[in-house]
């Protein structure tokens, strides 16, 4: 039988550290268009199963996609599990290629499942979507600096706020007139938006950072964006429920979603209401709201049906 072999990547902004399981060899490449194209090369000699990496955010990204789109498998994993089987197994010291290493055991132990990558437009819109983000970050600081600010510098912030309300302007006209230009993209934003309390950032934000959405079952894609309450118990002691972990950004646009459905959704205004009257806290039952709301868009996307409230129960309890 051909042996499968697993490889770990340890990555930082200016390299890139190489293990396999299998052997001892260790090799380092700069993070750059040159050490990636060595990379891949390497990777070929190799051959591996399952090519393991952390996220960081960034620095991962141009990796992943060359070795994605030259046919190898690749898992981008939470940090936090690979320091977690770290510690697991007794391996408590870091160095770079001690990183890699320890990545190729957890590779070749855990075997988690390859990234799916998104295609290039989605990741063009993506990139858009968190520069919008950055945009709305800016002019929020910088609004909040203006009314504190010595009257030297104030014409100076207002210019600035000037200037990202007119760049937030021409980044909705161009992720609006993506949206516009892709069939599949704009029947999705309309069963959306027919949710009431759902808008174009909410579906935008689905549309670029989930394109699962619509693909997996409820308790998945509630996972996925964070929104699953994990238990805490330990014997005879029950623990609080608490959500953790998932995509932030779409956490974050599906929470505004939400505060605004609760109030102009019926069908939440009501849920949400009953889980007040039950006793649970206003926070805890627009979390509740919250992972109501995603499913509700996730059925109604795999089925292809804008919003009928008397057809969304049958929906979101079949998916």
């Amino acid at each position: 039988m051909e042996m499968e072999s697993f490889v770990g990547i340890d990555i930082s902004k200016a390299t890139i550290d190489v293990a396999v399981h299998e052997n001892k060899e260790h090799w380092a490449f700069t993070n750059d268009e040159n050490g990636i194209k060595k990379l891949a090369s390497l990777m070929r000699k190799v051959s591996p199963s399952l090519i393991v990496m952390e996220s960081t955010g960034s620095y991962e990204v141009a990796a992943t996609y060359e070795l994605s789109a030259r046919g190898f498998s690749v898992a981008v994993v939470n940090p936090r599990h690979i320091r977690d089987f770290a510690r697991s197994t007794g391996l408590l010291a870091k160095t770079d290629g001690l990183d890699a290493r320890v990545i190729a055991r957890f590779a070749a132990t855990i075997k988690p499942s390859p990234r799916i990558l998104p295609d290039e437009d989605t990741q063009k819109l993506a990139a858009i979507m968190a520069r919008r983000r950055q945009v709305v970050a800016m002019l929020t600081a910088e609004k909040n600096r203006l009314g504190q600010a010595n009257h030297t510098v104030k014409e100076r912030i207002k210019q600035h706020i000037s200037w990202l309300e007119q760049e937030l302007d021409d980044i909705n006209k161009e992720s609006g007139s993506m949206i516009e230009s892709n069939t599949e993209w704009k029947e999705k934003s309309d069963i959306m938006q027919s949710v009431p309390g759902v808008g174009p950032n909410l579906s935008l934000t689905l549309l670029s950072d989930m394109p699962e959405l619509g693909n997996l079952n409820r308790k998945e894609i509630a996972a996925l964006c964070g929104l699953a309450p994990f238990n805490r118990d330990s014997g005879q002691r029950r623990g609080q429920r608490s959500i953790w972990g998932g995509r932030s950004s779409v956490r974050a646009a599906i929470y505004m979603a939400a505060f605004s459905a609760v109030r102009w959704n019926p069908l939440l205004r009501e849920f949400y209401q009953r889980l007040l009257d039950s006793g649970k806290r206003r926070k805890v039952a627009l979390v509740a709201c919250m992972r109501k709301l995603l499913c509700i868009l996730n059925a109604m996307l795999k089925n292809r049906t804008v919003w009928n409230a008397q057809i969304i129960h049958p929906l979101v309890a079949c998916h």
